[in-house]
């Protein structure tokens, strides 16, 4: 999934806002562990996306974060805004892995819970901005009939 950097974007496609265009992706048991762990501060456009999650906390953190809980569709199942450091987030079932965003990127975004995501690559763009023009183009022929 990841682009050869090791990095995703996310797209909200029920608000056709990004959320982040640099995710680093943490699947593996060390890059789950590590985390946020170490660093001052997300870049604007970047963020963590830990996949398997149910939850997250943020203790060892130096800075608040916003964290988005999806599920296997990558629909939307929770949000915390402005989780600050040394905290822990509830434990959400239906959710199967979370982003951690720059603070007030779900305000920023406009997402809420049930918003359809996309996660993919950098490199992949190109096709998703076709893939998204195709789809409006589509839902406007629909509304004018």
């Amino acid at each position: 999934m990841a682009g050869n950097d090791g990095t995703v974007f996310v797209f909200n496609k029920t608000k056709q806002t990004f959320l982040a265009y640099r995710v680093r992706v943490a699947d593996s048991i060390l890059t789950r562990l590590v985390g946020l762990l170490g660093k001052r501060s997300l870049e604007p456009d970047g963020g963590l996306w830990i996949y398997p999650s149910r939850g997250i906390h943020t203790l060892g953190m130096l800075f608040d974060i916003d964290v988005v809980f999806l599920d296997k569709d990558y629909k939307v199942v929770a949000l915390h805004e402005v989780v600050h450091p040394f905290s822990v987030t509830g434990v959400y079932l239906n959710a199967e892995s979370a982003l951690e965003l720059p603070p007030h990127m779900i305000f920023k975004s406009r997402t809420q819970v049930g918003d359809e995501l996309m996660i993919s690559r950098i490199d992949a763009l190109p096709d998703v901005q076709a893939e998204l023009t195709e789809d409006s183009t589509a839902e406007t022929t629909t509304v004018k009939s």
